[in-house]
């Protein structure tokens, strides 16, 4: 059930310890392995109390009940584990690369079929999605921005399994739960963490059984986070409210100034009134992200020499943190084909958008003078 408080309240009072005299205002990690028999916690792999503050957290945020993991690919491992053998999945063409390889080996190993979508053509995810056994989606996705309608495609998922990936988007600016998906995941070691110092996954789910099944394959598997991680994640979520406040309203102000560069050919972000996804997006999100991406027109060497050129943005493949990121997704081998060569994903921080773009725009002078 969704919390009747804004969630930025959520963020920062769920998951608390109880208010009794003398008692933490906030949660510690602790650090054990084993607990004194005769309770229900039994053993370290079946719980934690810094795991479960940060599950509570989670699971009031988006209207379920949470279960972290050691890594969002653990989370997702789970997750796809749920599929039969012989299953079908239905997935984006474009998303996570991690995700993507995944479905591919457990393709190839003849485990389950993986059909490719376009997960922003409604009409070929409603076709596709008949007799699945589970819908994943990426809404915006990774790294190419595109926004899928989620409460329709739920719909049409019938007996599906249906899962969001919602690390673009936090749980502060979409709840897919809410628009009738089964299952969302995170990647918190991105924006819930977000300070680029901890690896964690999650899952959220309102239906028990889908709970209890996850649940026992992260018991079983043994995919837990460490206590320390937990605690370091949920002190990060406190303040997600405020980063992505700030981040967002970077990533808003550099698009317009993107789109206004001569050098730059496309961008993409759901904030933009002209972007393929931002009605949709508006619709079914409370903000448009701190995401975005760029294309400089099929000039992959310029493209890499941008990445190579700033002083603040940091070259790297994470998001969420504090701290501006950017790459060009194509470098890495796994990055599906049908992303552009010259693509370039910001994941925009919370420093001042004045400093951001002023090193974005040398770097793209110098990528583009250079090339010249």
């Amino acid at each position: 059930m969704t919390s009747p408080l804004d969630p930025s309240t959520v963020v920062v009072h769920a998951g608390r310890p109880e208010r009794v005299p003398d008692a933490p205002v906030g949660n510690s990690p602790v650090f054990s392995s084993t607990y004194v028999a005769g309770g229900e916690r039994g053993y370290g792999r079946f719980g934690n109390d810094a795991w479960i503050a940060l599950e509570e957290t989670l699971g009031e945020l988006e209207g379920g009940r949470g279960l972290t993991f050691a890594s969002g690919m653990a989370t997702v491992a789970a997750i796809v584990d749920l599929v039969p053998v012989g299953g079908r999945v239905v997935a984006p063409q474009h998303a996570y690369s991690g995700v993507l390889s995944l479905l591919d080996q457990q393709a190839t190993a003849g485990r389950l079929e993986v059909d490719r979508v376009n997960v922003a053509d409604t009409d070929e995810v409603v076709k596709a999605v008949d007799g699945a056994d589970l819908l994943w989606i990426e809404s915006p996705t990774n790294p190419a921005m595109e926004v899928a309608d989620i409460p329709v495609l739920a719909e049409a998922a019938g007996e599906a399994t249906v899962v969001v990936d919602n690390t673009f988007a936090t749980p502060l600016l979409q709840q897919p739960l809410s628009l009738g998906a089964d299952i969302v995941m995170h990647s918190a070691t991105k924006f819930i963490a977000g300070h680029s110092d901890v690896i964690l996954g999650a899952a959220i789910t309102a239906d028990e059984a889908l709970w209890q099944a996850i649940e026992l394959r992260r018991r079983t598997i043994g995919a837990i986070p460490g206590p320390m991680e937990a605690w370091l994640a949920l002190r990060g979520l406190r303040t997600l409210a405020l980063r992505l406040e700030r981040a967002q309203s970077n990533a808003a102000f550099l698009a317009e100034r993107l789109r206004e560069h001569p050098g730059v050919s496309r961008v993409r972000y759901p904030g933009l009134p002209d972007d393929p996804g931002h009605d949709r997006a508006a619709a079914q999100m409370s903000g448009f992200g701190a995401i975005l991406s760029f294309e400089l027109g099929g000039d992959a060497a310029a493209a890499q020499r941008v990445c190579e050129s700033t002083a603040l943005w940091v070259h790297a493949t994470s998001l969420g943190g504090v701290e501006s990121m950017l790459e060009r997704r194509r470098r890495w081998p796994l990055e599906v084909p049908t992303i552009p060569v010259d693509l370039i994903r910001l994941a925009v921080g919370i420093e001042h958008p004045d400093d951001l773009w002023a090193d974005l725009e040398q770097a793209l002078r110098t990528a583009l003078t250079t090339g010249a």
